[in-house]
């Protein structure tokens, strides 16, 4: 899902060559930026991209034959035992889940369905098919056994990693460059809102400037961060929705109460992992500006720029 929101900018004062390596997946365009220099960059590239497809295959919802399809079909029957990077990422799903009080929850695929998010066309749900569908939502549903790494639901919920599964690819891909390329300075990010920084384009330790820029007025810049170590993603409602009475509702849905998320029209959020900022950025859209500023008081690391709905200028939060 592409949500759109930022844009890389090389650091004004260093213009530094730089070398771009691109492919689609997810549904969007992804992007690993190295300094020009760097050893092969296509090898790079290729082995990257191929563990891009390896997680595609397994965290998508658009392939019968996925990991996540598979879980899906058989958790509402029986505990499904789920590969160990997997597990990990479903435990940090359920942890956000808690932290966030509902905002963000991955078990919200029957409600995307219901509106049309999932493959269309879209629609506003009748209020039987939306009882229906939030009957069928709920981490509650979802019980994560650590000794066997397996996954059962107690009612037959449906996974959507649509907001979390970019960012869980970016970390990996990060890993990757890390442990097996011993990559010390590069930019990775998927569609433009989900991205992860390492070290610094130039050498000076400033990291990697990056725009977040206004939802509409992509002219506009909202906030100019420097990455090194860290994520950002954002989430914002500006491309995809439907008309309703006169009304635009987008597709972030309160898994709450079913409807789209209203109130805020971008939430930015930096973290140590792209996994946490992509999260995040959903669960603040979704439960406001109250909910962000008590996220990032309690957590240290965390940061924000949120843009509520008709106002000019954004609010900064935390680190």
């Amino acid at each position: 899902m592409d949500r759109r929101g930022l844009t890389l900018l090389p650091t004004p004062e260093r213009e530094t060559p730089l070398v771009r390596l691109s492919q689609r997946a997810m549904g969007t365009s992804w992007e690993i930026v190295l300094p020009a220099g760097v050893a092969d960059p296509v090898a790079v590239g290729r082995d990257l991209f191929a563990l891009l497809d390896r997680l595609e295959q397994q965290m998508t919802a658009y392939r019968e034959d996925s990991e996540l399809s598979r879980l899906n079909r058989l958790a509402p029957t029986r505990s499904v035992r789920v590969e160990a990077r997997f597990h990990e990422l479903l435990k940090l799903a359920a942890r956000l889940h808690a932290d966030t009080e509902g905002a963000f929850d991955a078990s919200a695929g029957v409600l995307a369905k219901a509106w049309g998010f999932f493959k269309g066309p879209r629609r506003v749900p009748s209020e039987g098919e939306l009882s229906s569908s939030l009957a069928r939502t709920g981490w509650r549903h979802v019980a994560l056994d650590d000794a066997q790494r397996s996954v059962r639901f107690a009612r037959p919920v449906e996974l959507n990693l649509g907001a979390i599964g970019k960012g869980f690819a970016l970390d990996r891909l990060a890993e990757r460059l890390a442990s097996r390329w011993k990559i010390r300075a590069a930019l990775l990010h998927g569609g433009g809102s989900s991205l992860y920084a390492i070290g610094c384009p130039h050498g000076t330790g400033e990291g990697w400037a990056v725009d977040i820029r206004h939802p509409w007025t992509p002219q506009r810049v909202l906030a100019r961060v420097h990455l090194d170590g860290r994520a950002l993603g954002t989430s914002a409602a500006t491309f995809q929705h439907l008309e309703h009475e006169g009304r635009k509702l987008g597709h972030v849905l309160d898994p709450r109460t079913g409807w789209p998320a209203e109130g805020v029209a971008s939430a930015s959020v930096l973290a140590p992992s792209a996994a946490e900022a992509d999260a995040l950025s959903t669960a603040f859209f979704v439960g406001g500006m109250e909910l962000a500023e008590r996220y990032c008081r309690d957590h240290p690391g965390i940061g924000a720029v949120m843009l509520l709905d008709g106002s000019e200028s954004p609010v900064v939060l935390g680190s």
